[in-house]
């Protein structure tokens, strides 16, 4: 894929919003597979110790051996972190509760801010081909998340279409500012997702309409709708494209990664 904006490199795309529960995870594994089906080559990066991740592209915990706290404190080689998953065109490097102590570590090291930085900008990176690299941020805006940050060149925000949505959407903005402003200049707002979008209800409605009024062209056109095959694919350790591959789900987030795609090439959404 010839991209021009990122480069010679894979584009960095941070998944993240400190508030948990609103389809970030889901967002990051089924945009991934979403984007594969578009013909280009994603590697999903687990910093969330929660692992929900990695259980949702089906590593099992006994099967990660080595994960993304290694890759950021330990003296890894990438090969032996990335695992491939059942989706060709797709691998994850998994995360495990070992990660939550990862920011007391890090506290002590001296270049703690651009550890996955310059973990993903190695130069054995360049075998593996990765048009995307999506990381799947923490719910909150701890060193881990601000790591993501500074490796990135944009943060994709999952919004949830319900009730003081947007609360604290305006922290998440103020952390990108800071990085933008400290360490990483060219990073930007890849855009806002609506999740869990039901249009049958008023709330999400004005959700929709009051993100619009106050973040016009960040807000993606695609919404995530609130539906049922999302929410069980999970539990089957497969993105809702492979699990119900026609469900409404999938076709949403396939219209989420043309977004994404056209936005990159330069071509009209």
């Amino acid at each position: 894929m010839s991209d021009p904006i990122r480069g010679n490199g894979p584009r960095i795309i941070a998944v993240a919003n400190q508030k948990g529960g609103v389809g970030k995870t889901t967002t990051a594994i089924n945009l991934a597979a979403a984007l594969v089906e578009e013909g280009v080559r994603v590697l999903v990066v687990d910093l969330d110790p929660q692992g929900n991740a990695s259980t949702g592209l089906g590593i099992e915990a006994e099967d990660r051996e080595l994960t993304t706290y290694d890759l950021l404190l330990g003296d890894v080689e990438l090969k032996d972190v990335i695992q491939s998953v059942d989706i060709e065109g797709m691998a994850i490097i998994p995360a495990t509760v070992d990660l939550s102590s990862a920011d007391m570590e890090l506290m002590t090291n001296e270049k703690r801010s651009f550890l996955l930085h310059d973990a993903l900008r190695q130069p054995a990176m360049d075998e593996f081909g990765w048009d995307y690299i999506l990381i799947d941020c923490p719910p909150s805006l701890n060193l881990l998340t601000v790591n993501a940050m500074i490796s990135a060149h944009s943060v994709l925000i999952p919004l949830q279409s319900e009730f003081f949505a947007l609360e604290g959407l305006s922290q998440l903005m103020l952390t990108v500012r800071e990085v933008r402003q400290t360490a990483n200049p060219n990073l930007r707002i890849e855009g806002v997702v609506l999740t869990m979008f039901d249009a049958r209800n008023n709330l999400s409605q004005q959700v929709e309409d009051d993100a619009r009024d106050n973040l016009g062209e960040l807000v993606f056109k695609t919404r995530i709708p609130r539906n049922v095959r999302v929410s069980e694919a999970p539990s089957f350790a497969q993105p809702v494209l492979q699990y119900d591959p026609t469900s409404k789900g999938a076709e949403a987030y396939r219209k989420l990664a043309r977004e994404v795609l056209d936005k990159h090439l330069g071509v009209a959404a």
